[in-house]
């Protein structure tokens, strides 16, 4: 089995509100859009690493209806970055009979589901410690972190996040050619939440 890991624990102000909470082009908070990508892609086991937002977080997947209630849980720490989100969400999500984690940041939420499910038979086929997708010489998210894998991860420095792991597997990193500029697009400015929205209306 597998489990996703939604890091949604930012406080960027830039966009004039929480990223998570930023809606898509139908209206849809961005982690809602998230979650209900890794439910079409049928992983049922949700993690979202909260921060200061979780109330707010909260109410809007509460809102939003998801057919499987994700788990939510609070990054006290996340000015510590991303791979503290991740600790944390694996501490949740690695039940004895989950055997890899699809993790991504909020912020990248217009990923098909068909990219998701691409990602999940590939590790299916090859059981490859890490695999993402990709498109042409850029890769994506989420990525797919095998079992064998957590305890690098848990054991990385704060300073580097998870990049380090994937450096670290070098040529075992595998690499699933898609055609989805969603599972691209890092919505970090207000320019970029602007062409997304442009671009789908």
């Amino acid at each position: 089995m597998l489990a996703a890991i939604i890091l949604a624990a930012g406080d960027s102000t830039r966009m004039g509100r929480p990223k998570a909470l930023l809606p898509d082009p139908t209206g849809r908070p961005f982690v809602a859009r998230v979650v209900r990508a890794f439910l079409a892609a049928h992983i049922s086991d949700v993690v979202i690493v909260t921060g200061s937002q979780h109330a707010a977080i909260v109410d809007a997947i509460a809102a939003d209806r998801p057919s499987v209630v994700p788990v939510l849980v609070t990054n006290p720490q996340p000015s510590l970055g991303q791979l503290s989100s991740l600790w944390i969400g694996l501490d949740v999500a690695a039940k004895p009979d989950i055997n890899g984690v699809l993790v991504t940041p909020v912020d990248i939420p217009m990923v098909r589901p068909s990219t998701i499910r691409k990602v999940i038979e590939a590790w299916e086929r090859t059981r490859a410690p890490i695999v993402r997708p990709a498109v042409g010489e850029r890769h994506g998210h989420p990525v797919l972190f095998d079992r064998s894998v957590f305890d690098a991860l848990r054991h990385a420095p704060l300073t580097e996040g998870a990049r380090r792991v994937v450096h670290a597997y070098g040529d075992r990193v595998m690499n699933v050619m898609v055609d989805d500029e969603g599972c691209l697009i890092d919505i970090d400015t207000p320019a970029d939440y602007e062409a997304v929205i442009k671009k789908a209306t």
